[in-house]
């Protein structure tokens, strides 16, 4: 069931099914909920109540607002959240798990749990040495990044996601079609451009306020850093003691959820049960 939650300067749009603990999904820049496609029906089976999300600027959601910040994103999650009724988990690729962070820092009484896959979470400091050394995959995703940046390219953007999902689903063809469509909409590549000039300072400001537990998921291909892994180890080195878990899938790109949707569902599913269910009213499961 697909909803509409108003929120100052525009609409966000939320796909709801199942029933159960909520979960809350939200993509990455660029994307929609659609590229939840393979965790949804998953995580519905698995006695969940999915909202998925379309991001501001993104999907069915409008364009046209005033910022696209991580902080922004936050309020829009914390809204579907309460909106919806909590408690939740919310799950955000890229730029969206910088913004669970801050969602989690703000509204620790309805956010039982986040996970962040790829994200964008802490200021980012430019790794010559990576740069230089890793030309196949960080070298060349960060150029095409720079163009999106810079000039607002789809070629640009399109270039990047070959680089981004080095291990392609099987319906990738018709996926990466459907993307490029979305984008040629008005407004799609501006929110995606405005998205690129922000900066995850915001995200990482909060890490030490976070106090549910953190689930960060790295594709250990991603061309978005020179060391993946070691972007992770970051993360949680920036939250409180003991509060984060890192994962590391080989082989996956930025995109481990459409790349390695078993793998990521393997480590989500248990980290649910721990943080989500336990905490919900007689831990109901339809």
């Amino acid at each position: 069931m697909l909803e509409h939650i108003e929120r100052d300067g525009g609409t966000i749009a939320v796909d709801v099914s199942g029933t159960g603990p909520l979960v809350v999904l939200a993509h990455g820049m660029g994307d929609s909920r659609h590229s939840y496609r393979f965790m949804v029906p998953e995580l519905v089976a698995a006695g969940y109540r999915v909202a998925n999300v379309d991001i501001r600027g993104c999907g069915d959601s409008s364009t046209g607002w005033s910022g696209y910040s991580r902080t922004d994103i936050a309020g829009d999650l914390v809204a579907v959240v309460r909106h919806l009724g909590g408690p939740a988990v919310i799950v955000g690729q890229s730029i969206s798990g910088g913004a669970a962070t801050i969602a989690a820092a703000d509204a620790p009484d309805v956010i039982t749990g986040v996970v962040e896959l790829a994200p964008f979470t802490r200021a980012q400091s430019f790794d010559l040495g990576g740069f230089l050394r890793n030309r196949n995959r960080h070298r060349s995703g960060t150029v095409q990044l720079l163009r999106v940046m810079v000039s607002g390219s789809l070629p640009g953007w399109l270039a990047y996601l070959d680089l981004a999902v080095p291990t392609k689903p099987s319906d990738w063809a018709v996926e990466r079609g459907r993307i490029e469509d979305a984008l040629r909409r008005p407004g799609r590549m501006t929110a995606l451009q405005a998205m690129t000039k922000t900066t995850p300072a915001d995200a990482g400001a909060r890490l030490a306020d976070v106090r549910c537990p953190v689930l960060v998921v790295q594709g250990g291909a991603d061309p978005d850093w020179a060391d993946p892994a070691a972007e992770g180890r970051r993360v949680i080195g920036d939250l409180p003691t003991g509060l984060g878990e890192l994962a590391v899938i080989d082989g996956a790109g930025h995109y481990p959820h459409t790349e390695t949707p078993a793998e990521v569902l393997a480590l989500v599913l248990p980290f649910l049960g721990r943080t989500l269910t336990a905490t919900t009213t007689g831990g109901d499961r339809a």
